[in-house]
């Protein structure tokens, strides 16, 4: 599974790039408004600090617009993907863009046949979002499952982004039902770094070590 950092916070990319578990960044215009008003120099900063696919969400509506936006951002740098949320006036936006080579990330897919005809367009990501269906009282997770079944019943190509992941067992699902990619924001990242156990058993090996009273392993 890929991991994707969701944010657009310059510092955070690059605590986390070091440690090699990162394999890309997702942003939204959410996150871009937290970093200041020249977005391109941020996004142009991201692209360079992360080698894998760095999303980037068109702020456009109309689809002859959105086209043209698309366009732009994806000559920011060689890794960007063309975040553009699900809506049918898009559907042959998306397909052009597709076909002109553009890699594209369908964000705020919530159901089977959304998923199923993005698939079939050939874009690069589809972005199911967990959080925003257990707001509403209903099982993200049933989603992800559902998506990777219907991956496997045709073939597509495209990788399933597990997206609005709120908590660590959304994260547990998604890995578990194999979802290809999980976007998560930092201080989830921060929470999954730490358990109790790990604590307890190098306090429990500290506590013995320290019996033999040495200070290095080859004394």
């Amino acid at each position: 599974m890929k991991i994707f950092l969701d944010t657009a916070n310059r510092e955070l990319i690059e605590k986390w790039i070091p440690t090699g578990i990162i394999d890309g960044v997702t942003t939204n215009p959410s996150l871009l408004s937290k970093e200041g008003k020249n977005s391109k120099k941020v996004l142009e900063n991201i692209c360079g600090i992360v080698k894998g696919d760095v999303s980037i969400e068109i702020v456009k509506k109309e689809p002859n617009e959105v086209y043209k936006q698309a366009i732009q951002i994806s000559k920011i740098a060689p890794n960007v993907v063309v975040k553009i949320p699900f809506a049918w006036e898009y559907l042959s936006v998306i397909n052009k863009l597709v076909k002109d080579g553009i890699k594209i990330n369908v964000t705020l897919i919530f159901s089977v046949v959304q998923a199923t005809l993005v698939s079939k367009l050939g874009v690069k990501y589809i972005s199911p979002f967990i959080g925003r269906w257990d707001d509403i009282d209903r099982d993200g997770m049933d989603v992800i499952e559902n998506l990777v079944i219907m991956k496997h019943n045709y073939g597509f190509k495209s990788e399933i982004l597990a997206a609005s992941i709120r908590h660590v067992i959304h994260l547990q699902k998604s890995i578990l039902m194999g979802a290809d990619v999980a976007t998560i924001p930092p201080t989830l990242l921060d929470k999954l770094m730490v358990h109790p156990l790990t604590q307890q058993g190098i306090k429990k090996f500290d506590a013995d070590w320290s019996k033999l009273e040495k200070e290095d392993l080859f004394d």
